[in-house]
C-alpha cells in the first residue's frame, strides 16, 4: 500500500531538520566526551611519566577506547531516537491522510484484505462517521470490477454499453458472492485503518499495527535514508 510501503519517502523537511539537529547535538556531546577523556589521559600520562612511558602510554590508549565506545553510544542513541521519530511521522502521515485519499487507500486494503469481497469493516468511532461508508462502498465497487466479466471495448464506449457494463458488473459480483464487505455498527479504538471482522477471524489492518509490522521489514532502508553516511 503506498504509504506503507514507501514509508522511507514519507518522512518531510521538518522530520530532516529534526535529525539534523538532535544528530548535531549528539556528536557534539560526543566530542565534549572524548575531550574529557583526553584531558584525563594527558593528565594520568604525564603522572605516569616518572613510573614509565610504557604504562602511561597503555593507560592512554585504553582511556581513549573507552571515549571512542562513549561516543558511539551517544551518537547510536541519537539515531534510535530518529528512527522512533520516523516510523512516528509516517503514523502521523497516514493518519492525517486527505479524505479523499484515505478513501482510496482503505478501499484498496481492503481489497487486499478481504479478496473474496466478505465481512464487517471495523473502523475507529470517528472514522466510521466521517469516512467508513465511502470506503466500503469504494472497496465492494473495486471487487465488483474485478470480478465481472470484460465487455467489448465498443460496446463500453456506448451509454447501453456502460449501463451494461454496470448490470454486469453487479450480477456477477452477486452471483460470485464478492462486493459483500459492510460497514461494522461496531467501533474499536484504532489508530486510523480498519479492523476486518469475518466469523472468529479478526484482521487488523489498524495503521499503527501496520507501521509496527512494515518497521521490522524496513528499519534497515530508513537507516540507510535517514544516514547515509552511516
Amino acid at each position: 500500500m503506498n504509504g506503507i510501503e514507501k514509508i522511507t519517502a514519507r518522512i518531510d523537511a521538518d522530520t530532516q531538520a529534526e535529525i539534523d539537529r538532535v544528530l548535531a547535538d549528539a556528536k557534539l556531546r560526543a566530542e565534549k566526551i572524548a575531550a574529557g577523556y583526553r584531558a584525563q589521559a594527558d593528565a594520568e600520562a604525564a603522572d605516569l611519566a616518572a613510573r614509565g612511558q610504557k604504562a602511561a602510554a597503555e593507560r592512554e590508549e585504553r582511556l581513549v577506547s573507552v571515549a571512542q565506545m562513549e561516543s558511539r553510544k551517544v551518537i547510536l542513541a541519537a539515531k534510535q531516537e530518529m528512527v522512533e521519530k520516523a516510523y512516528d511521522r509516517a503514523l502521523e502521515l497516514l493518519c492525517t491522510m486527505p479524505e479523499e485519499r484515505c478513501i482510496e487507500v482503505l478501499a484498496q486494503l481492503l481489497v487486499r484484505a478481504a479478496p473474496d469481497g466478505q465481512g464487517s469493516v471495523i473502523f475507529s468511532p470517528g472514522d466510521r462517521e466521517r469516512i467508513g461508508k465511502a470506503a466500503v462502498s469504494r472497496a465492494n465497487e473495486l471487487l465488483a470490477q474485478a470480478a465481472a466479466p470484460d465487455l467489448p471495448k465498443e460496446l463500453n464506449e456506448s451509454k447501453v454499453g456502460a449501463l451494461l457494463s454496470k448490470v454486469a458488473v453487479g450480477v456477477t459480483a452477486i452471483a460470485k458472492g464478492t462486493a459483500m464487505l459492510t460497514l461494522s455498527e461496531e467501533t474499536r479504538p484504532i489508530q486510523g485503518g480498519f479492523i476486518l471482522s469475518k466469523g472468529s477471524v479478526e484482521v487488523n489492518c489498524a495503521f499503527d499495527t501496520l507501521v509496527r509490522l512494515q518497521r521490522a521489514e524496513t528499519t534497515g532502508a530508513v537507516v540507510k535514508q535517514l544516514f547515509p553516511e552511516a
